[in-house]
């Protein structure tokens, strides 16, 4: 059996519009600062994180199907499937910062548009996917500069919060896939191993809730109120998008180490 077929290199590309979705939704707290609707920011930044979650869900059973039509020799060709899933990620997340700075200016006319339209996401929605809000958003669109670092220093980057991103990441880029191939190392508890996706992707979504989102929310708010520069909120999430780089690709060395572990873990349930 081959292993990139035309199954996997479909999920490949869902990952990766996962992850860049996931890694631009960054850029509504930079816009919401911009334009000083952090509230409306915000409710835009939920949207793309639930559109992004169940996306990530939609994909799991077709992930799923890859191990069903593996054959003999199983754990190797999954394996290496899986980790050219990871790539993917690796891919999106990479593509999702390229495309950053257009989407900042393409999120702050989003955002003006929600708070002026009584908060309707689907007016926003209908304005932005209309033939005019097509021409408007290829205005935006703008590839990184080196004018983006004017300004860097070390010590704007919060490395704390790049190292704690970092490992939610890895996290919850392995969590269905670790699963899935915890199901093959012990199949007798196959059915409790893939179950356990959902517990480490929630528990991974809340320790961003936790310790991420937080921090970026009150930074986002003091650059709002003028209390701090807007350089601070635009580098934090410069350390956020970086840190999910290096995510995805810790990942790829937490992931067998990984469905070891569920594996293991399963005995207990």
């Amino acid at each position: 059996m081959h292993v990139i077929t035309t199954q996997v290199l479909f999920i490949f590309c869902f990952l990766l519009l996962i992850h860049s979705i996931e890694t631009l939704a960054y850029a509504t707290r930079l816009s919401g600062a911009r334009v000083g609707f952090i509230a409306s920011a915000l409710s835009l930044f939920n949207v793309m994180v639930i559109v992004s979650r169940m996306s990530n869900m939609v994909q799991q059973p077709f992930t799923g199907h890859l191990i069903d039509d593996a054959g003999k020799n199983a754990l190797a060709i999954v394996g290496e499937q899986f980790r050219f899933l990871i790539f993917g990620s690796t891919v999106g997340t990479i593509l999702g910062i390229i495309l950053l700075p257009s989407f900042v200016a393409l999120f702050s006319r989003a955002i003006i548009h929600l708070a002026g339209g009584g908060g309707s996401v689907f007016q926003v929605f209908r304005k932005g996917f209309s033939k005019q809000g097509f021409k408007n958003a290829l205005s935006y669109l703008r590839l990184p500069s080196i004018s983006y670092v004017k300004g860097f220093h070390m010590r704007l980057i919060p490395k704390r919060l790049f190292v704690i991103n970092m490992l939610i990441t890895s996290i919850y880029t392995i969590g269905v896939l670790s699963a899935l191939y915890a199901g093959l190392l012990a199949p007798e508890r196959s059915t409790t191993a893939v179950m356990a996706s959902g517990l480490i992707n929630g528990i991974a979504t809340m320790l961003l809730a936790i310790f991420v989102d937080p921090k970026v929310s009150v930074l986002a708010d003091d650059v709002a109120k003028g209390k701090r520069s807007y350089i601070y909120l635009k580098w934090t999430s410069v350390t956020m998008v970086t840190s999910r780089v290096a995510g995805t690709l810790l990942a790829q060395l937490m992931f067998i180490p990984g469905a070891y572990y569920i594996a293991w873990l399963t005995k207990w349930f």
